[in-house]
């Protein structure tokens, strides 16, 4: 396993990367960037703790989105989450954040 130096919104992190997985790590790190970014500049969320939580649930949302076959998630009681649970989820969610930023 090798260190990998990667920034996520201009923050510097040093992340471990099985041999051969650098690109696979360049595109997460890439979507974790843009959706991070995207909800600090939407102006209403500030705490980059409450960014990168919102940011989770988005990626993790748009996993669930694309169906059992293609989202790798672990077994469990939340593999089991049908798409109305995770919407119930998300406006759960959604109507706890308040005014400090939605996630969808």
């Amino acid at each position: 396993m090798k260190q990998v130096e990667v920034t996520i919104m201009g923050q510097g992190y040093i992340l471990g990367c099985p041999d051969g997985g650098e690109a696979l790590l360049a595109t997460a790190v890439a979507h974790v960037d843009h959706e991070m970014s995207a909800i600090r500049d939407g102006g209403k969320v500030k705490a980059r703790e409450r960014i990168a939580v919102l940011a989770a649930l988005n990626l993790a949302y748009q996993l669930a989105e694309r169906g059992p076959a293609r989202a790798a998630v672990p077994s469990g009681d939340a593999g089991d989450a049908t798409s109305a649970d995770v919407a119930a989820l998300v406006r759960r969610i959604d109507q706890a954040l308040g005014d400090d930023g939605q996630l969808l």
